[in-house]
């Protein structure tokens, strides 16, 4: 799927942001070259979101990696016995039946056999030095059509089509959060990547480098927005404006978004619970990121309602920028929002 490039862009077509993340590979060293992030205005498109973040970003690169989300993207954990990639890549098309809503001729599909999978985590008959989990991955084929044609009417190359749940995992890969003991010793501990979108809750647990578990959650920063704007009578643009930063309304703000984190955890909770349960791995940290922990508490609430040790944390952590052609100072500033860009960019390492 890729052409040869020294540097790709992340575009994050979110519902009312866009962000792109230019990553340009300078000898093995991933660096960040550009950066934009475009609001689109009440009525306005993803067009003219992508057109302006351009205009704004100046980029070395024309080549860009999009992702899926939402309703057209099913991703399954799919016990089966033990096989090589070429033989799993014409067994998978068997299995579909019993894991995707949809019809196989409607949908891209991607599968890969993951190695740290615990047993308890395969159901399936024989032991499990039989089994193994495979990870399937399908998109409605017309809305990758359709964001393809967005971005080839826009001048652009779409050198690959990703899904947000795992471009969060390929962020935290590139700058360097995987230590050493995490993958060599066996020690049945997870961590749990959570990031809080305007319309929806991405979770990606890691074990061992390689996920176990990700799920979707209905639930995001929009929520929070709304009820801001509901509890002090104002339009969303100035909710989330508040929400964000203003002290003086911040007793007003918590009251009005705890209803909407209370919902959030309990399914936080209960993805967690399962994995536990289930994966046979305790999952002993949550890592939040998007637009919706920028609200003030959000990470004191989760780690204290979750009982587990929690923090924002940015994928722009060990990776360098160049000063040069981006403002260092903004791009820091909304950091644990570019989650998804950075880990779509960071396919350059693949190009």
């Amino acid at each position: 799927m890729f052409r040869k490039s020294k540097s790709v862009i992340g575009l994050d077509l979110g519902t009312s942001v866009v962000k792109a993340v230019e990553i340009s590979l300078e000898g093995p060293e991933p660096v960040i070259t550009g950066f934009s992030r475009v609001e689109i205005p009440p009525g306005g498109t993803a067009q003219e979101g992508i057109e302006a973040a351009f205009r704004e970003g100046k980029f070395r690169s024309k080549n860009v990696v999009v992702s899926m989300a939402g309703q057209s993207v099913v991703v399954r954990y799919v016990p089966m016995l033990k096989m090589s990639d070429s033989e799993l890549q014409q067994a998978i098309r068997f299995e579909t039946d019993k894991y995707l809503p949809f019809e196989l001729d409607e949908v891209e599909l991607d599968c890969q056999s993951l190695h740290n999978a615990q047993p308890g985590a395969v159901a399936s008959e024989g032991g499990p030095d039989d089994q193994m989990t495979v990870l399937l991955a399908a998109c409605k084929s017309d809305a990758i059509e359709e964001k393809v044609q967005l971005l080839v009417g826009q001048g652009l190359n779409p050198v690959a089509v990703d899904v947000d749940l795992f471009a969060i995992a390929n962020a935290w890969e590139l700058c360097g959060m995987l230590p050493d003991e995490l993958v060599d010793e066996d020690d049945g501990q997870a961590i749990a990547l959570v990031d809080v979108g305007a319309v929806r809750t991405s979770i990606n647990v890691m074990y061992k480098g390689e996920t176990c578990f990700s799920r979707e959650i209905a639930i995001g920063g929009g929520d929070m927005t709304q009820a801001v704007a509901r509890r002090l009578g104002v339009e969303n643009f100035e909710a989330e404006a508040i929400k964000r930063a203003s002290d003086s309304h911040e007793p007003e703000v918590n009251s009005a978004i705890a209803p909407v984190l209370e919902d959030l955890v309990s399914e936080i909770s209960l993805s967690l619970d399962y994995v536990e349960h289930h994966a046979g791995v305790g999952v002993e940290e949550i890592l939040l990121s998007g637009g919706g922990v920028l609200a003030p508490g959000v990470t004191g609430y989760v780690e204290q309602a979750t009982n587990r040790r929690t923090r924002t944390w940015s994928p722009l952590e060990g990776l360098r920028i160049d000063p040069s052609r981006v403002d260092v100072e903004e791009m820091e500033a909304w950091a644990p929002t570019l989650v998804v860009a950075v880990g779509l960019a960071s396919r350059v390492r693949a190009a």
